[in-house]
């Protein structure tokens, strides 16, 4: 069995030993909590093998589990890779409470898997359940891919990737006031994304060092290609972590972020809050950190409460772009 998009464990877990199951995702933090989740109900750690959306779940597999994810390419991606991995007479139970269940995703089932019906809603949660047909083999549409007009660059784009059509307008305002002349300075791109800050950065501060994290392995997957299309063998580190929790502490000059404010449907600054600590903890003292954010979010006064100075750097109708220094 494969169980897709598992939050946290929860279903991969209560199922091991019961059958044999590999869980698959794109959340850093979804394979964390798994493993902690496993161990914390007797189990070995490692007894789910994971496999990070990034790669190939091999099979054949004779049933598919999937929490119908709020990216819907993601999803797409997903099924498109299921072709070829499939049991004869495999079963792909799809599930989402229904106020988060478009009706584009039974026809992703239908289009890649086969003839596909949804439940009753049960505690206002459905399934559609398809059956495996002959479908002809798909050729994904991702990555997808843009090109930036200053700096010059091509970006690849996996499925799960934040504004993977085109770039997002806060990077766009971020862009022109990246920090300049910063030397052999250890930098750090936070929730990095397809890496554009990081590599904009690289491209104007040539001895720099540069460290790429984010917790989406399709992130970090499209970073890491992009790094190296723009700026080939140059030194980096490109990883798929909890923001900056496994960084050492006081190890960096300079923290570039433009943070998310949501997890999935849930919206709130709680994200940012938990990057900007993580930050502060990761600089040196005199380092700084440099993030961008919708002038509403009212960043500036929760910078102030962790960093000893803060400053606009700049400004558009819609965003500020902030300094804070430890």
């Amino acid at each position: 069995m494969l169980v897709l998009n598992d939050s946290f464990g929860a279903l991969a877990a209560s199922l091991q030993g019961q059958v044999q199951v590999t869980s698959s995702g794109d959340s850093f933090l979804a394979a964390q909590g798994l493993e902690k989740n496993l161990v914390r109900n007797g189990k070995p750690f490692d007894a789910v093998p994971f496999i990070p959306a990034s790669q190939l779940a091999a099979g054949p597999f004779d049933r598919v589990l999937i929490r119908v994810p709020k990216t819907l390419a993601l999803l797409e991606e997903q099924l498109i890779r299921l072709q070829g991995q499939l049991a004869p007479g495999a079963e792909v139970i799809a599930g989402a409470m229904v106020k988060h269940l478009p009706r584009a995703a039974g026809e992703l089932l239908e289009r890649y898997i086969g003839p596909m019906h949804a439940s009753l809603a049960v505690k206002k949660a459905r399934l559609l359940i398809a059956s495996v047909e002959q479908r002809p083999a798909a050729v994904s549409p991702y990555p997808t891919r843009y090109t930036l007009d200053a700096p010059v660059i091509e970006l690849c784009n996996h499925a799960n990737v934040f504004c993977r059509e085109g770039l997002d307008i806060g990077t766009r305002a971020f862009l022109p006031h990246l920090p300049k002349n910063l030397g052999s300075a250890r930098v750090a791109d936070l929730g990095c994304g397809n890496g554009v800050l990081a590599i904009a950065s690289a491209l104007q501060n040539p001895d720099a060092h540069y460290t790429l994290v984010d917790e989406s392995y399709m992130a970090v997957q499209s970073a890491a290609e992009n790094w190296q299309a723009a700026l080939g063998e140059r030194d980096v580190s490109v990883r798929a972590d909890d923001g900056l929790a496994g960084q050492e502490a006081q190890s960096l000059e300079v923290v570039l972020c433009n943070p998310p404010f949501h997890q999935q449907q849930v919206v709130g600054d709680f994200l940012a809050w938990r990057m900007f600590q993580q930050a502060r903890e990761a600089l040196v003292v005199g380092g700084a950190l440099y993030i961008v954010g919708n002038r509403h979010l009212g960043y500036h006064s929760k910078l102030a409460r962790l960093f000893r100075g803060v400053e606009q750097v700049a400004a558009t109708p819609k965003f500020v772009i902030l300094k804070a220094r430890k």
